[in-house]
């Protein structure tokens, strides 16, 4: 019998009403009980979950927009504009099966090329502030990627595709149905100069009954070997079919190595009766060449940490009311080395003078932190309230390995100063509570509205606080902070077993403040405020028994909420745009299954338009990129996959910016076709 779920269209429709997410309070439960918009990722949805790059994927999220780097490189915005910056990854809680990748204050923008998505069993995406049980990080949203359970990955399976610019990959997965293993091997030859990419990714899995409950193990580990290709500079250069295949950084790479092994034990003994005991350790290292900086410093970072977590719920003797309370304790031992090899060669004399060789940063840092959260809950028929509180405690215990100040490596001052500044030892902490308020209205078993008050806060990155420039010694910092508010209708109509129209609905609203950012001086300071507002719409028709139409998208402002000058000599203005913000964000995918054993996609993607710079006088045009993907089942064990990108084949630019007086520009892939095999057995 052929397994049709597997060959299902790759349309991203509006997650079930009755499915089950585990983001939103790191637990089982129906979507109809979450007042939040999440939105789950399956290889049922897609074929596989990505391909090159998990941009492929959760670009299919209404208010995501991730844009690619060079390589496994990327810069995300979730309900806000296209971060970027030291601090811009902390505003984002990235997770592995609950657990955040990294420990607080050391995040990195592109660390979710440390999971392996082509092979997960979902991708959870919840849009606006996380929930009590997520503390620091997720301020705009969070990104939980899911392994496999041991049971689905009974038997063996491989897989190896073949495409454009001497892309390959070979994944394989094997189990008994209590544990497993699978793999990736991925190498993208690059269709720029000199940027070819080799990834290995490996995932361990065991699951078994103990104690009454159900253990579940994981390891996971995974390498990175990237030849980084710069920016193209100059007014539409993406547009310049020879210009946009060159690399100005051939020398430019990012080699980073991840691993991971979590346990989690869960127990229910009655309903509402659930105990949790989650704990795990990890190690990251990356090693990359910061050729986007004058001089084109090194560096490495790295660190070991681990977390535990307890959770217990509980209900109360008063029908139907219960509460929910948990633990979380993390520590971590980081640390950063830039060195640059030679005299800067680039730029002015005072510029060259300033960024002298040797060591500029080397410092270690311990950061320990507690949180501890508590929820009460009330359902009725046609009500469900909800109101949690969270305490958060994080200190950083900081160890500067060099001379203090702002001298060179030896203690020789530069003329006014050099640029890199090291503070002197010091410990800093930070304290926050982060309260959320929950309602839930079952209009019908078809309908649901909810309204949520949340708040979200990231403390300053170890970047932030001890990687200073010019003058400044201390960066006098506090947490950010973003108070959100969000309604939402999620709706079924049609046929009670299989509904012909689905979908949600959600408008929201959010304020942050103490935003970090470096001033006209260079110095890291806060004092920023943004405000966020837009509307969010999935919806999911069964047009025809073998036709579907998926729609989905964000019609959104990002703006400015103060006045600053700022570095670069770009002033921030009160109620403009913020840069990288597009307006609006849509998707079209209209899937058809002309014969069972034959599913084809054409996928629509239009990202608005958006200001390049702060001062809104640089504008980067709308676009409108096409994708095909079919699949064929050959037999009930084998199915032929072929995914084109791009298929109109235009000139794109999968990030456009303005800055150091120019444009700049990450050109998009041209057309691109990849054919595949898919091989499993039972």
């Amino acid at each position: 019998m052929l397994e049709l779920a597997a060959i299902a269209m790759l349309a991203t429709s509006p997650t079930s009403l009755e499915e089950v997410v585990v983001t939103a309070r790191r637990r089982e439960e129906r979507l109809v009980d979450v007042a939040a918009s999440v939105s789950r990722l399956t290889p049922s949805d897609l074929g596989r979950l990505d391909l090159t790059h998990h941009a492929e994927s959760l670009n299919r999220v209404p208010g995501v927009l991730m844009q690619r780097g060079s390589g496994q490189e990327s810069l995300l915005a979730i309900r806000s504009p296209v971060l970027t910056g030291a601090g811009a990854c902390g505003a984002f809680l990235f997770l592995e099966d609950g657990f955040p990748l990294r420990p607080t204050g050391f995040c990195n923008v592109n660390e979710l090329f440390e999971t392996n998505t082509a092979q997960a069993a979902a991708v959870e995406v919840l849009r606006g502030p996380g929930s009590v049980v997520h503390g620091a990080n997720a301020v705009h949203g969070v990104i939980n990627v899911l392994t496999p359970s041991a049971t689905e990955l009974e038997g063996a399976r491989i897989s190896s595709v073949f495409g454009a610019d001497e892309f390959k990959s070979l994944a394989f997965a094997l189990g008994d149905g209590r544990q497993g293993i699978q793999g990736l091997v991925r190498h993208d030859g690059g269709f720029r100069e000199d940027s070819k990419v080799t990834e290995l990714k490996l995932n361990f899995l065991y699951d078994r009954e103990l104690a009454g409950g159900q253990l579940r193990w994981r390891a996971a580990a995974t390498r990175l070997d990237q030849d980084t290709a710069g920016f193209i500079r100059g007014f539409d250069s993406y547009r310049d079919t020879v210009l946009r295949r060159s690399n100005p950084n051939p020398e430019a790479f990012r080699d980073a190595d991840s691993l991971r092994t979590s346990v989690v034990w869960t127990r229910s003994e009655c309903e509402g009766c659930d105990d949790e005991v989650r704990a795990i350790f990890r190690h990251s290292s990356m090693t990359f060449l910061q050729h986007f900086l004058l001089g084109k410093p090194l560096e490495k970072n790295a660190q070991s940490s681990a977390a535990i977590g307890l959770a217990r719920s509980r209900p109360f003797a008063l029908e139907g009311w219960s509460w929910r309370a948990g633990l979380d304790a993390e520590w971590a031992d980081t640390s950063l080395l830039e060195i640059q090899d030679g005299p800067t060669l680039e730029g002015s004399a005072f510029a060259r003078a300033i960024r002298p060789a040797g060591r500029h940063y080397d410092y270690a840092v311990e950061v320990a932190s507690i949180g501890a959260n508590a929820a009460i809950e009330h359902r009725s028929d046609a009500w469900l309230w909800r109101a949690a509180i969270r305490a958060d405690h994080i200190a950083y215990s900081y160890d500067n390995l060099m001379r203090d100040g702002n001298t060179a490596e030896d203690g020789t001052p530069c003329p006014g100063g050099c640029l890199y500044s090291r503070p002197a030892d010091r410990d800093d902490r930070f304290s926050r509570l982060t309260p959320r308020v929950e309602v839930i209205r079952h209009l019908t078993e078809r309908q649901h509205v909810y309204a949520v008050l949340a708040e979200g806060f990231r403390p300053p990155e170890i970047t932030e606080l001890y990687r200073l420039q010019r003058t400044q010694s201390v960066a006098d910092l506090d947490a950010e902070r973003m108070r959100s508010a969000e309604l939402g209708w999620r709706f079924a109509f049609g046929d009670d077993s299989s509904p012909t129209l689905r979908g949600n609905l959600a408008v929201f609203s959010a304020r942050k403040s103490d935003v970090i950012l470096r001033d006209a001086n260079g110095f890291n300071v806060i004092g920023g405020r943004t405000r966020h507002e837009g509307v969010e719409y999935e919806l999911d028709w069964q047009a025809l028994p073998r036709f579907r139409v998926g729609l989905g998208g964000t019609f959104a402002r990002h703006r400015y909420d103060f006045s600053r000058a700022i570095e670069g000599g770009e002033t921030i203005t009160s109620g403009r745009d913020i840069d990288t913000a597009p307006r609006h964000l849509h998707r079209l995918a209209l899937s058809a299954q002309p014969h069972e054993r034959i599913s084809i996609e054409l996928d629509v993607r239009r990202v608005g338009a958006y200001f390049a710079d702060a001062a809104n006088s640089r504008k980067h045009p709308a676009q409108t990129v096409l994708g095909l993907r079919g699949r064929w089942q050959w037999s009930p064990d084998v199915a032929l996959t072929l995914e084109i990108d791009n298929l109109t084949d235009r000139l794109l630019a999968d990030r456009a910016d303005f800055a150091q007086g120019d444009w700049r520009y990450f050109p998009a892939r041209r057309r691109s076709a990849y054919l595949g095999v898919d091989w499993r057995a039972r």
